[in-house]
């Protein structure tokens, strides 16, 4: 299914088409997300636009999946929500301004869906640091700088962060908990 999750009727859409296939539904991964084109430092760049369009998708849009979800994961008997954060939203970095702040405030909306969605279900974060992906292939200067920085002297890889994630939602007595998947870059950032 496509469609931007920014709006209420396909986060509605998404949440219908899984029961319908499958019955139930006993987690989510929030992993949707956009950023504006701009460089963190270029304040002056950054136009209402851009916040409007990721603070839609990443902050908004991942509300309101959740909110269809939360039925269904209530009804569940281990019912759990995952939200692919960032380091982005607790460190001062990031792909623009917009996207940082949004991580942000995903990461707190992951602590006040934790306290209150009810039911028993557990709702937890991943914040990864630089991954190696499509989007980064280009980004050799900061894959170097985390590589020589980092404990662990590398960039994240794709299945680093699966594995964090199946680990937390693997994790059933914890809640409200954003768990960061960065080589240990903040130890020493």
């Amino acid at each position: 299914m496509q469609g931007d999750i920014s709006d209420p009727a396909t986060a509605q859409a998404l949440v219908a088409a899984a029961q319908d296939r499958w019955g139930r539904l006993d987690g989510l991964v929030n992993n949707a997300a956009v950023t504006a084109e701009v460089p963190l430092a270029d304040i002056d760049g950054v136009t209402a636009d851009h916040w409007n369009r990721v603070l839609g998708v990443n902050v908004v849009g991942t509300f309101l999946v959740s909110q269809a979800a939360l039925p269904l994961l209530r009804a569940a008997e281990d019912g759990w929500i995952l939200n692919v954060t960032s380091i982005a939203g607790i460190r001062q970095t990031g792909s623009s301004l917009p996207y940082a702040v949004s991580k942000a405030a995903v990461d707190h909306l992951t602590t006040i869906l934790a306290k209150h969605a009810g039911g028993g279900v557990r709702v937890n974060a991943v914040a990864p640091g630089l991954v190696a992906t499509p989007w980064t292939k280009t980004w050799d200067q900061q894959k170097a700088g985390v590589a020589a920085t980092a404990p662990l002297k590398r960039v994240a890889t794709p299945d680093d962060i699966a594995d964090a994630c199946m680990g937390l939602i693997g994790t059933r007595y914890a809640t409200g908990q954003t768990l960061l998947v960065d080589g240990g870059l903040g130890l020493v950032v």
